[in-house]
């Protein structure tokens, strides 16, 4: 068995970014920017009123002043005159500033009578005027890689960006195998139970930015998964689901070696996890993953999550980790990196965490209530309350 580090090590060996593909603005939104984008307009394109008022020219700025009002700019209909001394602009916010304006005076600190205005008092030094490229100028530009999320995709709106340079999204195959399991809205006989990794790991990629393509579920024999295998035409991983153990009916390994599958590596000393692979078949990076439905999200969360990370551009980097207080004792760990469900509370900016009592690998109840996994090292020393610990938060 090799470690965790070493194991994900070894995924991202397998993987690389993907082409680049030209979308619309609109179909961008969480996708990630695969080269760096420039502006090609200033904004604001035109020096503009902060605040609604008055356009004047700053030596009228004196309490008593009385102006005449001879036009107004609003947004998207400036005034093409010019303001000169002794006259004024009625203008709102985010309209151009007339020529021959160097001050916006607020409505607050005027009075209105007829075509006149006339000034209560002083109010500030602030000019209320946001110059011409304020908040960028052309040629300024969004650093790639990066995720667009919304407050990005309205910057690339204003820089007038219709057209996107993203990575592709990563289609990624999803087999489950094993005779015992059935499909969602089958009935399973006696002896069978539900396929439910599957859905939960289709969630996980589409969540990250991939797509997934679920497969006929594989039973337990060689021709069948053989020809699941084979129907794996055009993605760019395949993820098994089971069968990669050492029993008598864990048929994906030595299956996909004798299709001519480069082992990377077969076994992780994590838990859960232990039954973990990865290599290349037929050029395409495979990832199998244990079939019981817990070691399968975290081995998900683990391995899967970074290699879409690194197949979107965002570069090889592990599963995030933050620190935490623990909440209560724990005994020495084993030989296996532990990845514990656990809940994570956060009172006034401390965060602590307390792992669950049962920690048995098939109970998918604990994982739904779980929102961390607690990180223990292999070979961790007891731990007691109030130390400092390692967490991957889940939601």
């Amino acid at each position: 068995m090799i470690s965790v580090k070493q194991a994900l090590s070894e995924v991202l060996n397998l993987i690389k970014p993907l082409d680049i593909e030209i979308v619309d603005l609109e179909q961008a939104g969480n996708r990630v920017l695969a080269s760096k984008i420039y502006a090609n307009r200033d904004q604001p394109p035109f020096k503009s009123s902060a605040m609604d008022g008055y356009a004047i020219n700053s030596k009228d700025l004196n309490p008593g002043a009385e102006l005449r009002v001879i036009g107004q700019s609003v947004a998207g209909l400036g005034y093409n005159g010019k303001v000169t001394k002794g006259n004024a602009v009625r203008i709102f916010t985010g309209a151009p500033v007339p020529k021959g304006s160097d001050h916006i005076l607020i409505q607050e600190d005027c009075k209105k009578s007829d075509d006149k205005i006339i000034i209560n008092k002083l109010f500030e030094k602030n000019n209320f005027i946001r110059p011409q490229g304020g908040d960028f100028k052309i040629g300024d530009s969004v650093d790639a890689p990066v995720e667009l999320d919304p407050s990005l995709i309205s910057l690339l709106a204003a820089m007038n960006i219709s057209k996107v340079p993203v990575f592709r999204k990563p289609v990624i195959a999803l087999i489950a195998t094993g005779d015992e399991l059935v499909a969602v809205g089958e009935v399973p006989k006696e002896d069978q139970i539900i396929s439910s990794n599957n859905y939960g790991l289709k969630t996980l990629i589409e969540t990250s930015g991939a797509i997934a393509r679920l497969l006929p579920i594989a039973r337990d024999t060689a021709q069948e998964l053989k020809t699941v295998l084979n129907l794996c035409d055009n993605v760019d991983l395949i993820v098994t689901l089971g069968g990669a153990s050492v029993g008598d009916y864990d048929l994906v390994h030595s299956t996909a070696e004798n299709m001519g599958m480069e082992t990377s590596f077969y076994k992780v000393a994590m838990r859960p996890g232990k039954p973990l692979m990865a290599g290349r078949i037929s050029g395409i990076p495979i990832l199998g993953l244990p079939g019981n439905p817990v070691s399968a999200l975290v081995c998900g969360i683990v391995f899967l999550k970074p290699a879409i990370n690194a197949m979107l551009g965002k570069g090889n980097a592990a599963f995030i980790t933050q620190n935490a207080i623990l909440d209560r004792d724990l005994p020495e760990n084993g030989p296996r990196e532990h990845y514990m469900r656990a809940t994570l509370k956060s009172d006034n900016g401390i965060q602590t965490v307390e792992p669950f009592d049962k920690q048995d690998s098939s109970l998918l109840t604990v994982l739904s209530k779980a929102n961390a996994l607690l990180v223990r090292p292999a070979n961790d020393k007891a731990k007691i309350k109030g130390c400092n610990v390692k967490i991957i938060p889940l939601k």
